[in-house]
């Protein structure tokens, strides 16, 4: 098993989606359009900026 940290952003995303009875695929889709977001900017989330924007 591995031991992945979570960000404090991701987890408390998670947590609302919960919440709000989001199912399974779109929680896991949510998740991936914001790792692909990051992965874009090259930075968390956390870190976005106006500056970010296109």
């Amino acid at each position: 098993m591995i031991n992945e940290t979570i960000s404090p952003l991701r987890q408390r995303m998670i947590e609302e989606m919960t919440i709000r009875h989001f199912s399974t695929a779109t929680q896991k889709n949510y998740i991936r359009a914001v790792k692909e977001f990051a992965d874009f900017f090259g930075h968390s989330p956390a870190k976005a900026s106006a500056e970010d924007n296109p």
